[in-house]
């Protein structure tokens, strides 16, 4: 995914000699709240929110995709991941038989009930000029997660945006170096797309609800650390993960976002772009929340840092890769690093 720009952004901001000798710290216990955790991801870190909502549906009370296709569209396979759940060439995605591998899943005990997975809010955002990943696919999730949920009426937003491509639109300012931004219609580069909107206050509104609007142009008051991924091992995960603690959480009790980047997008590839500049950090320090930025790195197998939505992480023997169910290797680091947040913070 994000073919165009592989190479473009492998180099783009590299590490400093100062950031590459760093040693990152340990993630944080920080005691926050499990009652209302909320993922939200763009392109390959959309299809990856999804498979961990599924995977957890009792553990999260929103899920937010950006510019991504249905639940298991790639059904373990790399073909069909690109012809059918980023082009539609194959045809769309057939969803009565996405539908049956749930219900398998779900009598196996591999994901979660579906009475948990009914109880979702939902909000699935798709630009309509998006080149990479076909706005029909964003349609078709819409519609899968219309028949899971209990009223999609008042649990499911679906925005088909006129004239933006393939990102994660922002709202500019001065404190955005340009350099870090994309034209809001071709997308490219960091693909956080020029478009002067703020999807995510839209996305943690639709969520959440009652949130508090950051000031506009004010600086947020918090903390970006990086931290050591190796603490949780899974094929594909880079060696460095961040994570926002706003002031106010540094004490514990604090709401959790998890923030999943798109292909091409991981700080290997630009830095901390997303990281910094997403919106989701200005919304999180006027409303008590942390917001966990795993992040996904490059190999010959998974070049552009894409997370596993086709069963790249997965054992090499497998002909039914597990990768988008609780067995899941990038599942279960996800989710123990939800986990080490939720610790009780040190004394």
């Amino acid at each position: 995914m994000h073919a165009s720009v592989a190479l473009a952004t492998a180099a783009l901001l590299l590490p400093t000699a100062a950031q590459a000798d760093a040693t990152p710290a340990d993630l944080p216990r920080l005691g926050t709240s499990n009652e209302a955790i909320s993922v939200i991801g763009v392109s390959s870190g959309g299809y990856m929110a999804t498979q961990l909502a599924v995977a957890w549906p009792d553990r999260f009370e929103g899920l937010a995709v950006l510019a991504a296709g249905p639940w298991s569209c790639a059904q373990g396979g790399l073909g069909r991941a690109l012809a059918q759940c980023m082009g539609t060439r194959r045809g769309p995605p057939e969803l009565d038989v996405l539908n049956r591998r749930l219900r398998d899943y779900q009598a196996r005990g591999l994901v979660g009930e579906a009475m948990d997975l009914a109880e979702l809010r939902a909000y699935v955002w798709h630009g309509d000029d998006d080149g990479v990943v076909a706005p029909a696919l964003g349609r078709a999730l819409a519609e899968q997660l219309a028949d899971w949920l209990t009223n999609p009426a008042d649990q499911l937003e679906f925005v088909l945006a006129p004239d933006i491509g393939h990102g994660w639109p922002v709202r500019t300012d001065e404190r955005i170096p340009p350099t870090w931004l994309a034209q809001c219609r071709t997308g490219g580069g960091t693909h956080l797309l020029a478009c002067g909107q703020d999807i995510a206050g839209e996305a943690l509104q639709w969520l959440h609800g009652g949130l508090t609007p950051p000031s506009t142009g004010a600086a947020s008051e918090g903390s970006l650390l990086a931290f050591d991924q190796s603490d949780f091992p899974a094929r594909g995960l880079g060696p460095v993960g961040y994570v926002w603690i706003p002031e106010a959480c540094e004490a514990g009790g604090c709401d959790l976002t998890v923030a999943l980047h798109g292909c091409g997008m991981a700080h290997e590839q630009i830095d901390e772009a997303f990281v910094r500049h997403s919106g989701l950090n200005e919304w999180a320090s006027a409303n008590h929340r942390v917001v966990l930025y795993p992040q996904a790195g490059t190999s010959l197998a998974n070049p552009q840092g894409c997370w596993d939505w086709w069963g790249f992480a997965e054992s090499t023997w497998q002909l039914d890769p597990l990768h988008d169910t609780r067995e899941g290797v990038q599942v279960r680091a996800l989710m123990a690093m939800i986990e080490r947040l939720e610790a009780p913070a040190a004394p």
